[in-house]
């Protein structure tokens, strides 16, 4: 039953994802900067969590350990989350939502086989099958298909 929970809270998050597209894309043609439209997502979503930080830190009766994680993880989500949103507000205009988020998916899929291999930041490993290949290139097709017809 976890499993199944599990699963449905990640098509909701991607669903969000691809919700998120379009209305920032909006938010940019409203504002007449791309930029600006990704920064005010970003402090709306700064904001949203902070708020969610601090009920949670209030209800456990701990605050996070700031001291801890290496200087660079305060920046890299960050910085990674910005190259997606800035490139998903740019290309959905023109390529459409369902184009950005199956490229996204792919891009997600061949990353996450290579964070996977390397065991990224203490992950734990997990070998490059010949399932995993063939996954990342249906999506590469399935992803090529959605764009061009």
């Amino acid at each position: 039953m976890a499993v199944f929970f599990s699963a449905l809270l990640a098509i909701i998050a991607g669903a969000c994802i691809t919700i998120q597209a379009p209305v920032n894309a909006a938010l940019a043609r409203g504002l007449g900067m791309p930029f600006a439209a990704a920064c005010v997502s970003f402090l709306a979503g700064a904001i949203a969590l902070g708020i969610a930080t601090a009920v949670s830190a209030q209800v456990e009766g701990r605050w996070p350990a700031f001291s801890v994680p290496q200087p660079w993880l305060f920046v890299a989500g960050g910085l990674l989350g910005t190259v997606y949103v800035t490139t998903a507000i740019l290309l959905t205009p023109r390529i459409g939502a369902a184009a950005v988020m199956a490229f996204a998916v792919t891009g997600q899929l061949i990353a996450g086989i290579i964070v996977d291999r390397i065991g990224l930041l203490g992950i734990a490993v997990r070998e490059i099958s010949l399932g995993r290949i063939a996954g990342a290139l249906l999506l590469i097709a399935g992803a090529v298909l959605i764009r061009v017809t």
